[in-house]
């Protein structure tokens, strides 16, 4: 297989013939029902999992699996249309996901992991898989500590923020509005909340400076981000080489 493939577009006897080598499975992983402040729509993480699932298809010889598109995402259920699931559910999804797959001889997987809080449930999720099932995973926290120093300007942020929203202007700008975009969250601590004196106090959703985002910067992130999951998923395929 010389590049990637969809799980979804294959027919059982397609994917039979497609597991023959024990190809590496990505696995996308991205709220499609997560606020992201009034500027970007639910489906923001969604749309990154895919994309960035589709770039790595495009130069590895993977097997994509269908989009995850719930997760555990506590920080955010007081914004209408959030959906969070128990963190041992977020777990499981990805246990049963990659025990299902590994029933016909796959047994190296990679999560395209689009959250801060799913990072416990995949962390669970990779001990609880026995042995002879390898799960690797996008750690956000640790990709984005890579990016140069000086390229973000905002003072504080991680959810809907300059990074977040500048990334979206890159791969998916005509889901952005710019107008919408706010400064918020600088109050408090804990998980966000539209209620004064209770966490982390954002009306919008937003935690950081989301109107310093710019798609210069997004091309910066997005590169960063994918580079980090491509060194990750060729260590995977070369394991099998």
């Amino acid at each position: 297989m010389e590049c990637g493939v969809k799980l979804e577009t294959l027919s059982w006897i397609e994917a039979e013939r497609c597991f023959e080598n024990d190809p590496v499975v990505v696995i996308p992983l991205g709220a499609a029902a997560k606020e992201h402040g009034p500027h970007l729509p639910l489906n923001n993480d969604a749309i990154i999992a895919t994309w960035m699932a589709e770039q790595i298809m495009q130069r590895l010889p993977v097997v994509v699996a269908p989009l995850i598109n719930a997760s555990f995402y506590p920080a955010f259920i007081e914004y209408p249309g959030s959906i969070s699931l128990r963190r041992e559910t977020a777990r499981d999804v990805i246990v049963d996901t990659c025990i299902s797959l590994a029933n016909f001889g796959l047994s190296r997987f990679y999560v395209v992991n689009t959250g801060l809080s799913t990072l416990r449930p995949l962390a669970e999720a990779k001990q609880a898989l026995s042995q002879g099932i390898t799960l690797e995973y996008l750690d956000l926290d640790e990709a984005l500590q890579t990016l140069p120093d000086d390229l973000l300007e905002q003072q504080y942020g991680s959810h809907a923020d300059e990074h977040e929203t500048s990334l979206m202007l890159h791969i998916a700008p005509e889901v952005v509005d710019m107008s919408l975009a706010v400064d918020d969250g600088g109050q408090g601590e804990g998980r966000l909340t539209r209620s004064k004196g209770q966490g982390t106090w954002s009306p919008s959703g937003v935690f950081g400076q989301a109107t310093l985002a710019t798609p210069a910067k997004g091309q910066v992130i997005a590169q960063v981000l994918l580079d980090h999951a491509l060194d990750q998923v060729s260590g995977l395929v070369e394991l099998n080489s």
